[in-house]
């Protein structure tokens, strides 16, 4: 059965050739497979009032890195591998450092792929916890429970190509419906609606309050506009 693989990087491209190969305990494979992972998926929201309405609307501000956990299992006690140890301090101290030390080149944190079979995680680590569980007579840990958080990365390229998907400094077009105002569009497109005076002139709109159902409109980008004070 192919088992958990924590590989470290020095760079978020996740090149081989930025491959941490001297870094000990890389690549980390797990002693077991865990029974369960999580993905904690968070989307980010300003609530806010347009000019005009009589209603608080959430505004879209961005999507968050998604965020993966694992617990591994630790066991020195010889009943998984019939190799027992005196303890598990080494092994989970070096687990913690490959983790969570910076790195010596990049001085950041480690850039990490988890992987496990056809499922792939690219990210880095931003919590560990470690429960330890079985103790030798002399107090010694022989097993622990490491629970891992992995924040997701994604390629810079990529994300500026997402985040303008959403950006009010492109160009918009709106069809406005029964009941809308220029106040609100604007506050829809834009988060404020104080730059309906600007788009009311672009559109050459005489009264911007009573929109015709139907009527196509044109948001023109706001970091090339400036509104008029």
């Amino acid at each position: 059965m192919e088992k958990v693989t924590i590989r470290a990087y020095n760079n978020q491209d996740f090149d081989e050739s930025h491959f941490l190969s001297s870094v000990p305990g890389n690549p980390f494979t797990a002693m077991i497979n865990p029974e369960t992972y999580a993905l904690d998926y968070k989307v980010e929201f300003t609530e806010g009032q347009g000019h005009g309405t009589s209603t608080a609307h959430q505004r879209f501000n961005f999507k968050k890195p998604e965020e993966m956990s694992f617990e591994f299992l630790f066991d020195n006690t010889g009943i998984i591998d019939n190799n027992p140890k005196d303890d598990i301090n080494d092994d989970v101290e070096n687990f913690k450092k490959l983790l969570l030390e910076m790195d010596s080149e990049s001085h950041e944190p480690r850039h990490f792929k988890v992987a496990w079979g056809k499922f792939l995680f690219k990210g880095r680590c931003t919590a560990l916890t470690i429960n330890y569980k079985l103790f030798n007579a002399d107090g010694s840990p022989i097993r622990a429970v490491c629970k891992t958080t992995f924040k997701g990365s994604i390629d810079e390229q990529l994300r500026v190509a997402q985040d303008n998907a959403h950006s009010p400094d492109i160009t918009h077009y709106r069809v406005a419906k029964s009941g809308d105002t220029l106040p609100w569009l604007c506050y829809l497109v834009y988060g404020d609606s104080k730059y309906c005076i600007q788009v009311a002139r672009v559109n050459k709109l005489t009264n911007f309050r009573d929109l015709r159902q139907g009527q196509e409109l044109f948001f023109p980008p706001i970091n090339n506009n400036k509104p008029n004070a």
